[in-house]
């Protein structure tokens, strides 16, 4: 039931976010939308409730399975991307290097050190 909890919630955040996709014609997913605003209530309540927890954990799993799809859409729309291939490797490799300098950024951002002194040995 804790799981089922967390995925409803996960399942509103998206539907939520498609929504507002829709009603203002935004160029962006729906599902990006969705974490957006779930990160932002996050933020505001300042915790994690466990069925959410439960429910993101058990996704984090399967991410290759969910990233997938897109991929797979780029395989076949390689036509698409004649010529430009030089532009898609540089966003590839910019986009990547980005995202890692984030996350490290995030991490020394909000990992505190531990507390009290440590013995010297």
């Amino acid at each position: 039931m804790v799981m089922l909890r967390g995925f409803l919630v996960l399942s509103a955040f998206f539907v939520f976010g498609e929504l507002l996709r829709l009603l203002l014609a935004l160029p962006i997913s729906g599902g990006v939308l969705g974490m957006i605003l779930l990160t932002v209530v996050l933020m505001a309540r300042g915790t994690v409730s466990d069925s959410l927890a439960a429910a993101s954990e058990s996704l984090i799993s399967v991410l290759v399975l969910l990233i997938m799809p897109g991929v797979v859409g780029v395989f076949f729309l390689g036509d698409a991307f004649d010529g430009q291939w030089l532009a898609v490797g540089v966003a590839l490799v910019v986009g990547t290097f980005l995202s890692v300098l984030t996350t490290l950024w995030l991490m020394s951002r909000f990992t505190r050190p531990p507390t009290g002194k440590r013995s010297r040995e």
